[in-house]
């Protein structure tokens, strides 16, 4: 099993002056990129940062947040990756959950969430919590300079990078099984989920993520996904960094520019959905050098399958199935999968199982094992490890290949975001007016699902279904604070009763579900 930095600083220290790492119109060559992951994790020592200690990390993609994050690790903290937009209620009860020592983040938002400017973003229905105050005694780190509401002791980001680093001889202590990630997905203010990486999780996850789609050294590869970018630093291609401002499913126009240059990309189904139509809008945006195009975080279904073959027809495509517990679980090839067709078993081909996972089914639930398998979840650790995680996927597996049935428990998927409606609907069921809610996804051609919230009024005769009602304005408006940003829906409507079956009685999903597209459709 691969260390996740040794395996990035092997890569680097026999590339030397190649290229690595490219944002706007900074370039760093390989040495310089290990140099500065060295001298932080260096820096990050000598500030006081122990084996061990948690660092809530909030800094924008690019060159300074990959140092930064790569540099903890390799000085042995813990990258907690914290959404700001995530609401402040939710943003808090993970932070008390992982108990940080530090604080990384950008100066901006430090000044975003002082006073001041807190009651402004809020408005504007941004809740962000106070980082300079958010967690008592916590030292700090920021990237960027100083502005008002960053905390006058916050060691600058840039500094570390400078600190001198120890000589190569000096041995640093690696243990495979050391906390190095987590990540939040799931959860509410009360239970909030949080899933643990290993060094040596990540290693065999991200290591098998470049071999599986191909990946090779001096490929250049465009993505702003650190799960993405660093095993690109593996393999030793040249990883360019999207601006902010291209934002590939806002405003995909600006992103495509970034192509020309480009040989590999990585994008969700719903990213590359929005950059086909900008292609078929506009004669003048001709991305020519694509030589593999990866899509992953929803299911890649054939009809996006087939347009994204037509617009680049000597690309390959590779289709990447996997969790954030498990990253990646299999690989297809998009093109191949074309050509295979229907599955006349049924089902959706996922492709081939990556070397480090181990599959096998359990009463037609797909449950994995194996070293990229995350240690576990935060709330049950060290007690409980992840020995097997039980996916929730009903799945076949013929030979090497694995085949998905469905899903067995209630998820949707929304780009990269997996939606579990019994997590939220307890909560929204709380708010003043609502009797009872509901959660559904509405499958669109893409593979995504649209995200449907259905609620019940206390005072309900006569309501049948709308978007219109008084309750479903007042609950829209309430929602971004209350959820996951990642959860809340694109529609609210009210019903005067939840379908209903069995002895039981259990919400009927289904026909929720088929009420709601009928409904829609004779709306149109």
């Amino acid at each position: 099993m691969t260390d996740l930095v040794t395996a990035v600083l092997a890569s680097a220290d026999s590339r030397a002056e190649q290229p690595a790492l490219t944002s706007g119109r900074t370039t760093l060559g390989y040495a310089e990129l290990a140099r500065r992951i060295r001298s932080t994790a260096s820096g990050l020592r000598a500030e006081g940062l122990q084996p061990g200690d948690r660092v809530l990390f909030s800094v924008r993609p690019g060159p300074q947040a990959v140092i930064l994050a790569l540099g903890i690790v390799l000085a042995g903290g813990v990258v907690v990756f914290a959404d700001p937009g995530a609401g402040e209620a939710l943003f808090r009860s993970r932070a008390r959950l992982a108990a940080p020592r530090w604080v990384a983040a950008e100066s901006l938002l430090y000044l975003a969430s002082s006073a001041p400017l807190r009651r402004f973003a809020r408005r504007r229905g941004l809740e962000l919590a106070p980082y300079a105050r958010l967690v008592p005694q916590a030292r700090h780190l920021r990237a960027g300079g100083w502005l008002p509401g960053t905390p006058r002791r916050a060691v600058p980001v840039s500094r570390l990078a400078g600190h001198r680093h120890e000589p190569d001889g000096r041995p640093v202590s690696v243990d495979l099984d050391d906390e190095a990630l987590i990540v939040f997905t799931s959860g509410t203010t009360s239970t909030p989920r949080g899933v643990v990486h290993s060094r040596g999780s990540l290693g065999a996850g991200l290591t098998d993520f470049a071999d599986g789609v191909g990946m090779r050294p001096g490929q250049r590869v465009l993505t702003d996904q650190l799960m993405v970018g660093v095993p690109a630093l593996i393999a030793g291609a040249h990883w360019t960094i999207p601006p902010p401002g291209a934002n590939a499913g806002a405003r995909p126009e600006h992103y495509l520019r970034l192509l020309r240059d480009t040989e590999l990309i990585f994008v969700v189904p719903a990213v590359m959905d929005s950059m086909l139509r900008a292609l078929d809008d506009s004669a003048r945006l001709r991305p020519a050098g694509l030589e593999t195009i990866v899509m992953g975080g929803a299911p890649v279904l054939g009809p996006l399958l087939e347009r994204v073959h037509a617009r680049f027809p000597d690309a390959a495509i590779r289709a990447v199935y996997g969790m954030t517990e498990i990253l990646p679980v299999a690989i297809a090839d998009g093109v191949a999968k074309l050509r295979a067709g229907t599955d006349p078993a049924g089902g959706d081909r996922l492709g081939r199982l990556v070397p480090s996972v181990t599959a096998r089914i359990d009463d037609g639930e797909l449950v994995l094992s194996g070293p990229g398998l995350a240690r576990g979840y935060l709330a049950d650790l060290p007690e409980n490890p992840l020995g097997e995680l039980h996916t929730g996927d009903l799945a076949r597996i013929d030979g090497d290949q694995l085949v998905s049935l469905g899903r067995k428990k209630d998820m949707f998927i929304r780009g990269r975001q997996n939606i579990y409606p019994g997590l939220y609907e307890p909560l929204v069921a709380g708010l003043a007016g609502v009797a009872e809610a509901a959660l559904i996804g509405l499958p669109d051609e893409i593979g995504d699902d649209r995200i449907v919230l259905v609620v019940v009024p206390e005072h309900a005769a006569g309501v049948g279904l709308a978007t219109d009602h008084r309750l479903a304005r007042e609950v829209t408006r309430r929602l971004p604070g209350l959820l996951d940003a990642g959860a809340v829906p694109d529609l609210v409507l009210t019903i005067d009763d939840l379908p209903r079956s069995g002895r039981g009685r259990k919400l009927d999903r289904k026909a929720l579900a088929g009420q709601v597209a009928a409904y829609l459709r004779d709306a149109r």
